[in-house]
């Protein structure tokens, strides 16, 4: 690890001006991911920004003109999980912050720094590797070990986005608040379906932030009534590990049901999967399959299959097709309440 200078704001407009001087800085907040990078010697900044006592970026509250959830982007996934607003209202976030890692690592990650962290591809990770993401000529996943890579998408780079956090916040069409030190502390809104890079637009990185940007909070738009959603994934080991495969269902029933249509008839679908791609990524596909139909055991095996259409597995990882088909068709059923949890994955 390379020697750098430490600082810790206790404000906002404090550590933007630390930021806007150091166009090398690393920005910490729970520093989960931040100093695997440092160790790695995959960043060397000359100083590190600890922002994990910025009021700013705190709290978790509702709006009470829109109904839109506000969550601080400092907000832990215990935080997250504890929420009795997100549990009853975002039932998708609240199963994702439970099921997250070790409690060790709930309590200190950040909501903003899993949708920030690096890829966790083992080739990008080692320093003997020089891969595209490090200015390479080669992706070593696509030829290499790939049993843990991605399954779409995978032409360029392998690479799965590691944020499992922006699986449901997409599903839920959640947007960033983000703050340009370079602006005079200006505040940006951005859709989080516009945040993040795929290889082909820039294989060095993973979302659009610039250097020094900070995400402050994450909004997240209040629900139709009766909307069902639900987050489910699949690990090699349940109690702490990656996921193989990830899946958030949002299922919107019609503001009005006419008394000549069928019961449960969905109006609109959001289907997104994680772990199988270098972005979080919606179906659209599994969305047709569900649109304008009520829910049944025929429909969500559908939309399992068709969330797989267009999946080029590698070598090693073709287990991801068949394991991805079958979350999703749970993650339907349970969205639309007709799967127990004893039953779920």
């Amino acid at each position: 690890m390379q020697r750098f200078a430490y600082t810790q704001p206790h404000t906002l407009p404090a550590a933007t001006a630390v930021l806007a001087q150091y166009p090398n800085a690393a920005i910490k907040a729970g520093g989960v991911d931040l100093l695997d990078l440092l160790k790695e010697r995959l960043i060397t900044p000359e100083v590190v920004v600890d922002i994990s006592r910025l009021p700013e970026c705190q709290g978790i509250r509702l709006d009470a003109d829109t109904g839109a959830l506000r969550i601080g982007s400092l907000t832990t996934f215990t935080q997250l999980a504890a929420s009795a607003e997100v549990q009853e209202q975002w039932p998708a976030l609240a199963q994702l912050a439970v099921n997250a890692a070790t409690p060790q690592i709930r309590n200190q990650a950040t909501l903003g720094g899993n949708l920030c962290q690096r890829p966790r591809c083992w080739y990008f990770r080692q320093e003997d590797y020089l891969c595209l993401k490090k200015g390479g000529q080669q992706c070593f996943a696509l030829q290499g070990d790939n049993r843990s890579h991605a399954i779409f998408d995978n032409q360029t780079c392998a690479m799965i986005h590691p944020s499992s956090a922006a699986v449901p916040l997409l599903a839920y069409g959640a947007s960033v608040h983000v703050i340009d030190p370079k602006k005079g502390g200006q505040e940006r809104l951005i859709s989080l379906a516009d945040f993040f890079f795929s290889p082909e637009q820039d294989v060095r990185r993973e979302n659009v932030l610039t250097a020094g940007e900070v995400i402050t909070a994450i909004t997240v738009p209040r629900l139709a009534p009766k909307t069902g959603s639900v987050y489910l994934n699949l690990k090699h080991k349940q109690s702490f590990d990656w996921p193989l495969v990830e899946a958030a269902v949002v299922l919107v029933p019609p503001a009005r049901q006419p008394a000549s249509q069928p019961e449960n008839i969905v109006q609109e679908a959001r289907v997104v999967l994680g772990s199988v791609a270098p972005t979080p990524l919606r179906s659209a596909a599994a969305e047709a399959v569900l649109q304008g139909n009520s829910i049944t055991e025929a429909i969500a095996e559908q939309a399992g299959q068709a969330a797989t259409q267009g999946a080029r597995p590698l070598a090693l990882n073709g287990e991801k097709v068949p394991l991805l088909a079958e979350l999703v068709r749970r993650a339907v059923l349970k969205a639309a309440g007709k799967l127990c949890d004893q039953a779920a994955i």
